[in-house]
Order: C-alpha cells, then structure tokens, then sequence
C-alpha cells in the first residue's frame, strides 16, 4: 500500500480508539465512527496484563494505566465454600511476566484513549458501513448518514457481531453461543475485606476484586441457554451464588437489580482466513472474539491496534502477526471454559483435588501456564524505561483463574 495519509476507524471501543492513537501517533488523519450516541462502554470492568501495557507503552498510555492498580497482595482460587484451591504470588508474577494486572472500569480506558485524541476526531451517533474494502490503487470507501467517506485505510473495530467482518468475508459463519452467559456489577463495598479471588463450582464461577476508586468488581458466570434472562437478575445471582462464601452474599445484598449487567458470551470457533482484505483490516472482537476465561478479549484488541499501526502501510503482515496468535490464545480459552465450568461432580472433586495439589507442589506451573500470553511485546521492541517487577508492577494471578467477563458483550 501507498503512504497512509488518510483512516477511518469504525467502532469506538477500547480496540477501535487504540488503534485510533496508535494511527494518529504515526501522522496519520483519523476519524472514529461510532454508531452509538456516546462512548459509553457495554461492560463494567476489564483487565489489562503486562502484554497489554507494554502494547499501551507505545502511545505513553502505560505507566498512567499503571498506577491504577488496585491490588498489591496475593489472590487466588477457591470452592463455594471458601477452601482455597491455590494461592497465586504477585511479586513471582510480577517478576516472570516484567508487570503488573490492572483492573479498572471499563470507561476509565475509554476516557484515558478518547482524550489523546484530536478533538472532532470521534464522531458519536453515526452509523457506517463498509462500501467498498479498496485496492492498492482505490481507496476504501464508507458510507454514513452524512455521505460518503474515503480512506487509505478503514479499520473494522465494530464488535463481535461486526457486519464489517460480513461484508469482507460473507461466506464465514460467525461468531457462536459459548455455552454460557455472565454477569457483571461494579458497586461500593465499605467495611468487607476480603482476598481478591475467583471461585469455581459445577458449572458456575465467581469473582471479586478492588478497583483504585474503592468500588468492587465483581463477576458471575454459568452454563444456560442462550438468549435465557430473568425477571431480576439479581435475584437469579442469590439463587445460584447466595450460599457461597465471603464476600459473595455481602455483594450480592451491596447491589441492586439496576447494578446488575447480564450477557450471553460469543465466540469465533472458526478463524477466519485473514484479518484483513483489500484496504480494510479487523480488530478485536470483529476478528477473533473469544471466551473471556483468561481475561484476554480487550488486551488483544490493544495488541491488535499497536500491531496494525505498525503494519498499516502492509496488511498482510498485520494479518501474519496476529491471526496465528490470536487464533491460539482464543483456543486455549475455549479449553479453559470447558475445565473452569464443569458440571460433573466426580469430574469437579478430581480437579479441585488436582488443582490444590498442584498449587502446593509446583506453584510456578500455574504461572508457566501464561507464558506466550502475558510475555508478549509490541513490534519494533518497544518497552517502557525501566521496565521490571518492583513494587510498582504487581500481576496478581496467572490463567488458572484470574480474569473475568470483562470482555466478548454484544
């Protein structure tokens, strides 16, 4: 492709604005068109892991998500009825993986891209659709209420129900109902302390963790139909969750049914062939939607976007780059979904039973378990000066537990 003068960015979600500043840092004229009538985030909270930030180092974003983080101690896993499973060292993941895990809401990420951009940048209210995907020597065109638009480069950054993703490869099935659906509450928890941990049942999980704003976040999930909703969900929580440990029934009786956000979870089962055609390429959920069970959604849409504004002016090195990576990690999570959310109960007693005694014997194992994930850094070399495991850079757990359904919300 040509020199990039000109982009147009479809979705104004964490992937879509990231790859937005990562473009813009490059000398590149964007433009965000984002259906919805603000940025608003569907979601409560997300995740980041080192991989993530160092992609965030890249456009200086990463040391000020940094200092959000919330947890400085251990965490781990636990049985509804509070027995720990395995207790996870922060300072030894800190130390493999040269970071922290931060938590926050969702929006805070939101508002910390929006504001590095240009001001008019970010169009609200404004649905667009993909005209024509482009050549190398014919700019991709995209339509909106207001005309039409052309770019050197369109990203599709549109979601796990991406008609972008429709229009450059109609033949591909979709994403697919997982199996289960999830909720999330992000509320103020005064005089509870607790350890910040996830807890597995038979076909159900939960977990609970701080945010620097001293509210709590917290998430459920559980096998159900698709499409499945109750009257008041929060009532659905106390009848599955009610009975479990600390601090789940304080939270469920902190929160009201209005705090309570429920989703169905989707995912892509069959890769697609490449994530990008003609001048067009995807990110995100548009082009690897995956489980959320290793918390891995929005940091590969962050690793999406630095990796395409570093590929932009050659898509099919963007798609080399991420299309074998993403297509793994999305793999392992869907083994994940099938371990964490077992129904069986001779099954569940075996893997609790393992899961203790592997924790005890071999701790680092859990760790090693992240590798090729929580290790990864942004073409080019990039990293932060000073980049280590001091105290300033604590991850509080590896993938045998710490991640919740912060991501993959239609």
């Amino acid at each position: 492709m040509a020199r990039l003068e000109r982009a147009i960015v479809i979705g104004g979600g964490i992937g879509g604005l990231a790859a937005a500043v990562a473009l813009h840092r490059r000398g590149v004229r964007v433009t965000v068109l984002e259906r919805a009538a603000a940025l608003e985030p569907v979601g409560a909270a997300i995740s980041l892991s080192p991989n993530a930030l160092r992609a965030l180092d890249v456009i200086g974003l990463g040391d000020d998500i940094r200092d959000l983080a919330a947890w400085q101690g251990d965490g781990g896993l636990r049985a509804p009825g509070g027995r720990w499973l395995a207790r996870t060292s922060a300072t030894a993941a800190a130390e493999r993986f040269g970071g922290p895990l931060v938590l926050l809401h969702r929006a805070t990420l939101i508002g910390h891209l929006a504001a590095r951009l240009p001001s008019g940048t970010v169009r609200t209210g404004t649905a667009a659709h993909l005209l024509d995907p482009g050549t190398p020597g014919r700019p991709a065109r995209v339509g909106t209420p207001a005309g039409d638009l052309e770019a050197d480069l369109v990203v599709g950054a549109d979601g796990i129900h991406s008609a972008v993703r429709r229009e450059l490869f109609p033949a591909h099935p979709g994403p697919v109902y997982s199996g289960f659906t999830t909720w999330r509450l992000v509320i103020p928890l005064p005089g509870v302390e607790f350890a910040s941990h996830e807890t597995w049942g038979r076909g159900r999980i939960w977990g609970t963790h701080p945010l620097k704003d001293g509210r709590v976040y917290a998430y459920a999930a559980a096998l159900a139909p698709a499409g499945e909703h109750a009257p008041d969900e929060r009532a659905e929580l106390l009848r599955l969750y009610g009975d479990w440990h600390t601090p789940v029934p304080e939270v469920l009786a902190a929160g009201g049914p209005e705090d309570v956000l429920r989703h169905d979870v989707h995912h892509i089962a069959d890769p697609l062939p490449a994530f990008h055609r003609g001048r067009v390429a995807l990110a995100g959920d548009a082009a690897h939607a995956m489980p959320p069970t290793l918390g891995q959604g929005g940091n590969q849409a962050i690793e999406d976007a630095i990796t395409l504004a570093h590929h932009a002016g050659d898509l099919p090195a963007y798609t080399a780059a991420r299309l074998p990576r993403t297509t793994a990690i999305a793999r392992r999570a869907v083994r994940t979904a099938r371990l964490n959310m077992g129904t069986g109960r001779v099954g569940t007693v075996v893997r609790d039973h393992a899961l203790a005694a592997l924790s005890t014997a071999a701790p680092a194992l859990f760790l090693r378990g992240f590798d090729g994930i929580a290790d990864w850094r942004p073409p080019g070399g990039a990293a932060r000066s000073g980049e280590s495991g001091s105290e300033g850079g604590r991850m509080l757990a590896a993938d045998h537990g710490r991640r919740g359904p912060e991501e993959n919300t239609p």
